[in-house]
């Protein structure tokens, strides 16, 4: 894989059970680029290793005054040169190439959970632990990607120069041998308490990342209410406690690194001392000492790559974890098997018994904010219960289980839009290019939506526009908008999708009156004859809906149009009218059980048979 070659066509099917697993999972796919750098690494370590050979060689020339011996190794050095500066280049080209590469399969990985999951993926997982694995820990996982051909070459080129020493001067050669394992392991008793440290510490980091992110998002009502300082204040004792936990990994760390450093001097002295010994005894000739104690310092090189990769690795796992995390959430439990069906017919959620028929305008009303969010969610295919172990019910289309059907089919019959939907950098033309049927123009749903003023904002907002507000670029989310227009032009962009139901969740929340009935109004001009569902507690947009549904706990309670449920429904005129708990005792009528008596009924068949 070439990193030209980004991105991959199919990032694959990775493996979730644990992090060191999803680890394997992403050398085993990058296997031919670990070869290619184990290659050239081995050819950078082992021109390494011939330097003392041919160091001692000269050394040797000079003292037996052999021009022709001296000459010959002054060409294997620079032979053994080029190989080492082809080899270290391309070494370090195959090994960023690992990187990246292994990277951007990470990435992909967590784009597409991402898109599979949807708004529900902030629900299960932190927004601030989503960014931390996007960001940092994709770099630490391919950090130990690339770190682990250049450790196997070094180990193998250790194995060799010890062999080969064994081999050249036993005397020496077993000493440098046996205290190599030593140095190499020796730092592992101190690995289990640097790992905790750096698990603390990005713990610490990602908790931090999260406050600043939620912060970030709330900045605007914070500063209304005076909080922001409360905020920053919370913000600075936590990035006081990654800064203290950083230290601590550091030092820990440091330690290992000066570990390395003193063994393998303690091993050079002992070597110098010995060998001059045998050399004035004249056991060993001088360039015999040379070729052995250059060899030993060069090995100190490759020895390195034992605590890169116990560092990486150490990085790596927590970070693949959290990867892992993420990447095993699914969107349901059941596997999605009906292939080839485009569902239509009414939408019925067995959870709480909502029905909404086919082509008509059904708008929903819960006391609660978030429980409507989740319905809405639901009516999307994402299948929730409060138990992660239970199975929640799916939502059904026609006959057919949103949760059983792939992913695309769903999206493309049954369209959420959330309560603060996002709006992407780009010109307005470009936000409007969505998939759709291409019977609602962009035209027909600006118009609905009601975006005259915005288009006027637009066509003014840039002058290389020529006038043409669909060429004048909005700012990422939309922020150079207020708030209503952001929302009319989310809604526009839902409307020219013309799926077989749309779901809003206050469509019209950040809008004024005068203008929120006329967008109720275009949205049921426009979706007449679709099945089309909006989550609200606003009478000017209940008004306009075909039947409106109460649910109350969890439980549709109510059916029957907006009016009708305002005479006959406590419960609907008080979160419609905002109603406090006096006012609702005062116009409820004396039926002897009090306000709220009306029974729960399972579906909403059952409340119109009743009706």
């Amino acid at each position: 894989m070439q990193i030209r070659d980004l991105p991959y066509s199919d990032p694959g099917d990775p493996d979730v059970r644990s992090g060191p697993r999803f680890l394997y999972w992403l050398g085993r796919n990058q296997l031919a680029g670990q070869l290619k750098s184990l290659s050239w690494g081995l050819l950078h370590q082992l021109g390494i290793a011939g330097l003392p050979v041919t160091v001692g060689l000269a050394v040797q020339a000079v003292i037996d005054r052999s021009g022709g011996r001296l000459a010959l190794a002054g060409g294997l050095i620079v032979a053994l040169g080029v190989l080492i500066a082809v080899g270290d280049t391309m070494l370090h080209r195959t090994a960023v190439t690992n990187w990246i590469t292994a990277a951007a399969r990470v990435q992909q990985l967590l784009a597409r959970k991402t898109a599979e999951l949807g708004s529900a993926l902030t629900r299960r997982v932190a927004a601030g632990e989503v960014v931390a694995v996007s960001t940092g820990d994709v770099e630490k996982i391919g950090w130990f990607v690339e770190a682990l051909s250049r450790f196997a070459a070094a180990a193998t080129a250790l194995v060799v120069i010890c062999v080969g020493l064994a081999f050249y001067l036993p005397s020496l050669g077993v000493m440098v041998a046996l205290a190599m394992p030593v140095l190499a392991l020796a730092v592992l008793p101190l690995l289990p308490r640097a790992t905790r440290r750096a698990d603390e510490q990005r713990e610490k980091a990602g908790k931090a990342t999260e406050l600043a992110s939620d912060t970030v998002a709330g900045l605007r009502v914070l500063r209304g209410i005076g909080g922001e300082e409360l905020f920053l204040g919370r913000y600075r004792r936590a990035s006081q406690e990654v800064r203290r936990a950083a230290v601590r990994s550091a030092r820990m760390w440091a330690l290992i690194s000066a570990v390395q450093v003193l063994l393998p001097g303690i091993l050079l002295i002992s070597l110098v001392w010995y060998g001059a010994t045998l050399a004035r005894d004249g056991r060993i000739d001088v360039g015999q000492l040379v070729t052995v104690y250059s060899a030993a310092t060069l090995m100190l090189f490759p020895l390195r790559h034992f605590e890169e990769i116990a560092m990486a690795y150490s990085f790596s796992r927590p970070s693949a974890q959290r990867a892992v995390r993420v990447l095993s959430l699914r969107r349901s439990e059941r596997e999605a098997t009906v292939e080839g069906v485009t569902p239509s017919g009414d939408l019925y959620d067995p959870a709480t018994g909502l029905m909404v028929p086919r082509g008509r305008f059904t708008a929903v009303v819960c006391g609660d904010p978030d429980e409507a969010g989740r319905l809405a969610e639901r009516l999307g295919g994402h299948a929730e219960t409060e138990d992660p172990e239970a199975e929640a019910p799916s939502v059904l289309l026609g006959a057919v289980a949103l949760d059983e059907i792939p992913l695309d089919a769903a999206r493309a019959a049954v369209l959420v839009q959330d309560k603060d939907p996002v709006l992407l950098s780009g010109t307005l033309q470009e936000l409007l290019d969505v998939p759709s049927s291409g019977l609602v123009t962009a035209e027909a749903a600006l118009e609905a939506a009601q975006c005259g003023d915005v288009l006027s904002a637009l066509a003014q907002a840039s002058p290389d526009n020529d006038g043409d507000p669909m060429r004048t670029r909005i700012t990422e989310r939309g922020r150079s908008l207020s708030g209503g227009q952001r929302q009319r032009l989310a809604l526009a962009r839902s409307l020219v999708t013309d799926p077989e139901a749309l779901v809003l969740d206050e469509p019209t929340s950040a809008v004024d009156s005068h203008t929120e009935a006329r967008v109720a109004a275009g949205i049921a001009k426009l979706r007449r004859g679709r099945t089309t569902v909006a989550f609200a507690s606003s009478p000017l947009l209940l008004d306009v809906a075909d039947r409106v549904v109460l649910v109350h706990e969890g439980t549709v309670v109510a059916v029957g149009d907006h009016r009708d449920l305002l005479r006959t429904e406590p419960r609907y005129r008080a979160v419609v009218t905002r109603e406090t708990d006096d006012e609702a005792a005062a116009s409820a009528p004396d039926t002897g059980t009090g306000i709220g008596s009306v029974p729960a009924m399972k579906s909403t068949q059952e409340i119109e048979e009743r009706a």
